[in-house]
């Protein structure tokens, strides 16, 4: 346990030597165990965001602290121009879980974006097209580097930076007729994120991505599918596309793969897994020992600890009890989402209010905007976390309504 004088001179620190891109809260946090995190005082929290949807094994679960252990003491890192065992083994696990063929390493999702942008273009390349174009969607957000932040429809965050990458067009994500019409000679690929996480937890009607699927295979363009924060496991499944019957060219996933390692992957399918050659593409840190090891061990834990089940089990049991907190009478008006993805939509913009009150309580969620709350928990809760949780909740709202 810190003293508090000792806490307050982290965040003088932090303050002066850090850039300020995070409005940082108050908790200093030391550690985590399971579902829970323990600030410097010794106070306990319910973690009901994981990192963003990034500890999907909880904090500190014994078997990935023994893995990056074991991992840390033997080898960490060798350039790509070699083999190690993690890399290898941990791709033909993905490519297992996933029915997807090749595997790209990098260290996040955006960068998993990238490639994907990157091997579009190629693709494009293979049927003269020469300036291709990828369809994106309103409300989607991709990713902050220049190729994902321009495939990311969304002002607020593509303003600061313009001029764009060119060759992004945006559609609304409920529009099929939209859809059809933004496809022209020059339309390599759909990027689409099936559950929308920064815009509110908002899943994308499955008709759409039936139909997104069904005219990349008219045109010869390729569906991407970001399955950074609503993939491995978060909804029940894998990934929401195996959950629609809906086979991806290229899946981006990272966020929960590591467990809070760092670890991303741009899976590929059919031809355009064969697309990139030597020197068109690369990542010094990608696929790194230690990080393949961390991200085959939440593999193991989640299949091991039945999670996938859990997830959708539990998943219900945290809807059913929102519900409840609506018929009671808090200004709730809808909930959506998937498994262990939630978003809690709000009659007024009182997000963030609700979540601070929630904090000072004991539990961590999140605003996305000023009238969702979003709820993305280790896969790893019981019932019990979330009667616990919804007690809190409840108490929350009362308190900013008072």
């Amino acid at each position: 346990m810190l003293d508090v004088k000792t806490a307050q001179s982290v965040g003088e620190i932090d303050q002066q030597w850090v850039m300020g891109t995070y409005l940082r809260q108050a908790p200093l946090f030391v550690r985590g165990e399971g579902a829970r995190l323990y600030d410097s005082e010794g106070k306990e929290y319910l973690d009901f965001i994981a990192g963003v949807a990034v500890c999907s094994i909880g904090h500190c679960h014994p078997r990935l602290v023994d893995a990056i252990s074991r991992q840390a003491a033997t080898l960490m890192h060798v350039s790509n121009l070699y083999l190690t065992e993690p890399q290898a083994k941990l791709a033909e696990k993905l490519c297992a879980i996933s029915g997807m063929d090749k595997v790209f390493y990098v260290n996040s999702g955006a960068e998993a974006v990238e490639t994907s942008i990157k091997i579009a273009r190629k693709h494009a390349q293979t049927r003269s097209i020469e300036e291709p174009e990828i369809i994106a969607f309103h409300g989607a957000f991709h990713g902050r580097s220049m190729g994902a932040l321009s495939a990311t429809a969304q002002p607020k965050y593509q303003d600061p930076f313009k001029p764009l990458l060119p060759g992004f067009r945006y559609v609304d994500p409920n529009d099929a007729r939209a859809l059809n019409e933004a496809f022209n000679a020059n339309t390599c690929a759909v990027l689409v994120e099936p559950i929308q996480g920064e815009s509110g937890v908002r899943p994308i009607n499955p008709l759409i991505l039936h139909e997104a699927r069904a005219l990349c295979d008219k045109h010869g363009a390729l569906l991407i599918l970001d399955e950074i924060q609503c993939g491995m496991g978060r909804t029940g499944r894998w990934f929401v596309c195996q959950k629609l019957g809906i086979a991806p060219d290229l899946m981006t996933v990272a966020k929960g793969l590591g467990g809070g390692f760092p670890i991303g992957a741009c899976l590929a399918r059919g031809e355009v897994a064969d697309l990139l050659k030597p020197g068109e593409h690369g990542s010094t840190f990608g696929g790194n020992a230690l990080a393949c090891t961390a991200a085959l061990a939440v593999i193991e834990t989640i299949e091991q600890e039945n999670l996938l089940v859990s997830a959708e089990r539990v998943g219900h049991e945290l809807q059913s009890g929102l519900k409840k907190l609506t018929a009671a009478g808090l200004p709730i008006s809808q909930v959506r989402g998937a498994g262990l993805l939630i978003g809690i939509g709000l009659t007024r913009p009182i997000a963030k209010a609700v979540c601070k009150a929630a904090l000072e309580r004991g539990l961590l969620v999140n605003p996305v905007g000023e009238d969702t709350i979003r709820m993305a928990p280790p896969l790893i809760i019981t019932e019990r976390d979330v009667a616990q949780a919804m007690d809190i909740l409840q108490a929350a709202f009362s308190a900013v309504s008072d």
